[in-house]
């Protein structure tokens, strides 16, 4: 905006933030669409699922951060497994390096929490207030008293919906039931209904109201999305050679003949789009590659009878050079696809290998800070030791103790170690030598081995190694 000073010096006010243009996503029908909602229910109904699913009288998936203890199925989690927290961490950024590389932000598109709860909200919009152009008009020109009714109506769904999902939330870190329990008694604890509240106004807000701001503005993945993307990405992609030079026409000429293209620049692709860009400029990074634009330019394809695929999935250098589709094939499979593939699949293997190989038993070793060593009945030197036995296992397992590495070295404390399933207990043990054996070894400390394994499971054992005090 520029202004005319009296002196005749021009200024000019620049705008540093846009005021948010409310968007009215149209509705539409195709294969993508159906896709989407496949992904929605898909995810939903694991989501919602998964805490109520029992597995040996606990829930299936409890990540119970009292005790530091995650169950997923017949898996147990210790803060002991850190790495295989990292281990998930390498594995979903090279899957979203290889899944981006090969076809863009399918992530963004089908899967994204933000997606399908926006997906979910604006479907709920959809039935209350009706489709675009009701909504638009109940906007601008409907009764205010109608507004407010079906806006309440809406809002009041809205909350029900974010509620439930945050109580699902805080069901994967409380046992559900018994969160359930404690809601209907009104005793809850004051971080679970701070998360249960929190993650319910976070989804209410972010689905509800700020919806395609948050992919366009917060979502960091679309600010760097294109060192991650090269002209054999598959992408959304408009054919302009194709369609240009757009305009509308009588499906009945020839429009060929009349120097048009085919497109009739209907913006039903701008319409149906949830983030409100025009595909038709190009590769943009508030794409979120969902795919509705070509569900919606297919449909009016179909009504011209044109061909379709003005708008589709393909690639920069196909829709330049013609690539026919073994042609596009062929390019998929491009080195920087090839490498990301084969980390990804070595990392999957390590990690899926070290958990099928994993032992249900941890022991931490730790000396006796009281005394370094001692003498009994003047023939025997004595290492006293403490020793934490973690139980990952979800069945007790009673262990043995041995230890080797000194002549005549024994366990003095010789009975068995019982310990319950998923748990810890911490146990005192006496390690003996006969001092006459001793004598020809130097003073001071010397390495051995100690061998824990399990009486009930002969195949679960694990070796430690610890230090003997030889006194001077």
């Amino acid at each position: 905006m520029s202004t005319e000073t009296p002196q005749g010096v021009q200024e000019q006010t620049v705008l540093l933030y846009a005021p948010r243009k409310k968007l009215y996503p149209r509705d539409i029908k195709g294969i993508f669409n159906t896709w989407r909602w496949v992904l929605v229910w898909a995810t939903q109904l694991l989501y919602y699922s998964l805490p109520w699913l029992n597995w040996d009288d606990r829930p299936a998936v409890l990540l119970n951060l009292v005790e530091r203890k995650f169950y997923i199925f017949g898996l147990v989690l210790w803060p002991q497994d850190f790495i295989y927290l990292t281990a998930l961490l390498v594995t979903s950024a090279f899957s979203l390096f290889l899944f981006t590389a090969v076809a863009g932000r399918l992530f963004c598109g089908y899967a994204c929490p933000q997606t399908v709860y926006t997906e979910i909200f604006m479907k709920i919009e959809h039935w209350i207030e009706g489709d675009r152009a009701k909504r638009m008009r109940l906007d601008t020109k409907g009764p205010a008293g109608e507004r407010m009714l079906r806006r309440g109506l809406k809002y009041l769904v809205w909350l029900l919906v974010a509620l439930w999902t945050g109580f699902t939330f805080a069901g994967y870190f409380t046992p559900i039931r018994e969160l359930g329990s404690l809601v209907l008694a009104n005793d809850l604890g004051p971080w679970q209904a701070f998360w249960i509240l929190f993650y319910s106004g976070f989804t209410i807000l972010q689905a509800g109201f700020m919806r395609e701001q948050v992919c366009k503005y917060m979502c960091p993945y679309a600010r760097f999305q294109s060192v991650m993307f090269d002209r054999d990405t598959m992408i959304v992609t408009y054919d302009e050679g194709r369609g240009e030079p757009r305009g509308s026409r009588s499906k009945k000429i020839d429009h060929r003949a009349a120097g048009k293209g085919d497109c009739i620049d209907c913006g039903v692709c701008v319409e149906v789009c949830p983030t409100g860009i025009d595909i038709r400029m190009g590769l943009q990074y508030e794409c979120i590659g969902c795919g509705l634009c070509v569900d919606g330019c297919n449909s009016i394809m179909d009504k011209m009878n044109y061909p379709r695929g003005l708008i589709r999935y393909s690639t920069q250098n196909a829709v330049a050079k013609h690539y026919t589709k073994q042609e596009l094939r062929a390019h998929i499979f491009r080195p920087r696809v090839i490498i990301y593939g084969l980390i990804l699949g070595f990392v999957m293997f390590v990690v899926v290998a070290s958990l099928f190989l994993r032992t249900p038993l941890k022991v931490d070793i730790m000396r006796d800070r009281g005394a370094l060593a001692r003498e009994v009945d003047g023939v025997l030197i004595e290492n006293t030791y403490q020793f934490q036995f973690i139980n990952t296992d979800e069945k007790a397992h009673t262990y043995k103790v041995t230890a080797s590495g000194l002549p005549g070295l024994t366990v003095a404390s010789g009975e068995p170690f019982d310990v319950p399933g998923t748990s810890t207990r911490l146990f005192i043990v006496r390690m003996q030598s006969p001092i006459a054996s001793l004598e020809k070894l130097d003073k001071g400390s010397h390495k051995i081995q100690i061998r824990i394994e399990s009486l009930t499971s002969p195949d679960v054992g694990v070796d430690e190694k610890a230090a003997f005090f030889i006194p001077r």
